[in-house]
């Protein structure tokens, strides 16, 4: 009777490693969220995992030896750098530049202003009354404007008489 006895706990000693080897296996199917402070979201080789806390993304994925996380780099934190270093270089060279003493004396803070020779003169405005006096174009730019027009014309003529032909002879 004792070897019945012994032989019935044998099964239930399988079954109680099994039920841990499962429960082993079943722990490693994904990466642990520590209380609900990670959520898990499913992606392409594992999960994106977001710490609750602190706001921080990281990548799981499952290899040989079990699941490793590794974080997500933060773009915005690089730029904050960045921006930071630059402003920091820029408040450095401000002062570099006020501790500078004037090179040249009698210079003015503002622009002096540029002469164009190809600007149009400005309207005039007659003293004493608030009319504009608007320059009226030169007999040379009359002729050329003039020139413009007949040549314009004369090709629009032209156009039209190829027309009038191509529709009298059949060819439209």
């Amino acid at each position: 009777m004792r070897m019945a006895t012994s032989s019935s706990k044998f099964p239930i000693a399988i079954a109680v490693g099994a039920l841990f080897v499962c429960g082993v296996a079943a722990a490693q199917s994904a990466p642990d969220t520590e209380n609900g402070r990670y959520v898990l979201s499913p992606a392409a080789d594992g999960f994106l995992r977001l710490d609750t806390r602190t706001g921080a993304v990281s990548t799981c994925s499952n290899s040989g030896a079990g699941w490793a996380c590794y974080a997500v780099p933060d773009e915005r934190a690089a730029m904050d750098v960045e921006i930071g270093r630059l402003q920091a270089d820029n408040d450095r060279l401000k002062a570099e530049l006020a501790a500078r003493e004037p090179t040249v004396p009698g210079k003015i803070e503002e622009a002096l202003p540029k002469a164009d020779a190809l600007k149009k003169p400005e309207p005039k405005v007659a003293e004493g009354e608030r009319k504009l006096e608007i320059p009226l174009p030169s007999d040379r730019d009359m002729d050329r404007m003039m020139s413009f027009l007949e040549r314009a014309w004369r090709r629009l003529i032209e156009m039209a008489n190829r027309v009038q032909r191509d529709v009298n002879g059949g060819k439209i």
